[in-house]
């Protein structure tokens, strides 16, 4: 299936790992040639910036179709939704948004309160792929409905995965904004919860090193049973709410009190 080449999430990694040999060739850009530090408090939803993904799903795995219409802005707060609502040939829509530009190695940082409800994942993340003619590199934080006192890290290179880890998120997920952080340095990734350090990947063969997009997801699964749980018919809209995104470049000085990249050693 076809897709706007701004259009591919993380989501699209099922469909698109097994593509991963149209890179073979392709210069891809490293992780250093990323974009420079920001701060977006969702005061408004800057076009320049970001890019709402809109009329389409990324698979069989995905139960709803983006939409516009699943994505607002309110009192500073980024709101991606999922409701019931035909849409092509499914019965629901949801929401994401993308970055126009790709980062590379640095301080990334968001404060989430994520939806509840089985079959449900919110997710913050970096991806890149084949469709962006790159080979897939992705980093991971997405808290699976179904039991959101915990969030799942990951990461990918290459379209090779299995690094999964679930780590508890206190006072749960769902019950108010956490903030979320992970540093990419060349030499490991360093994943935080509320300014506490609780993962790092420091393997060299499984470590991203492509620039990416950053993204933001709340999307839900009938088939995918076995990772997010059955999927529960929503009788209502459920949410997900961003408060603040921020990415930090390696070297460059932190940007607000609480930032993670104030600390690091």
């Amino acid at each position: 299936m076809l897709v706007p080449f701004e259009a591919v999430s993380r989501d699209s990694r099922i469909l698109l790992s097994a593509l991963g040999a149209l890179a073979i060739g392709i210069l891809p850009a490293t992780a250093q040639e990323g974009a420079g530090s920001f701060v977006e408090e969702f005061d408004r939803l800057d076009a320049k910036r970001w890019y709402i993904s809109d009329g389409w799903a990324n698979g069989e795995h995905q139960n709803c179709v983006w939409s516009k219409g699943m994505v607002s802005i309110s009192d500073g707060v980024l709101k991606l939704g999922i409701a019931k609502q035909q849409a092509k040939d499914r019965e629901y829509v949801c929401g994401e948004i993308q970055t126009h530009k790709k980062f590379g190695h640095g301080t990334y940082e968001a404060r989430i309160k994520a939806a509840a409800g089985s079959g449900l994942n919110t997710g913050f993340f970096t991806y890149i792929g084949p469709t962006h003619k790159q080979p897939h590199d992705e980093i991971d934080f997405e808290i699976l409905g179904k039991d959101p006192s915990k969030v799942q890290l990951n990461q990918y290179v290459n379209g090779k995965g299995g690094n999964e880890k679930l780590v508890p998120v206190p006072g749960g997920a769902d019950a108010d904004f956490n903030d979320y952080a992970f540093v990419w340095e060349k030499d490991r990734i360093r994943w935080f919860i509320n300014g506490e350090l609780v993962h790092t990947a420091d393997d060299p063969a499984r470590l991203p090193s492509h620039a990416a997009k950053i993204y933001f997801s709340l999307w839900g699964s009938d088939n995918l049973k076995s990772w997010l749980g059955s999927f529960a018919e929503l009788s209502e809209p459920k949410t997900a709410e961003v408060d603040r995104i921020a990415f930090t470049a390696l070297g460059d000085e932190c940007q607000f009190p609480e930032s993670v990249a104030c600390s690091l050693d």
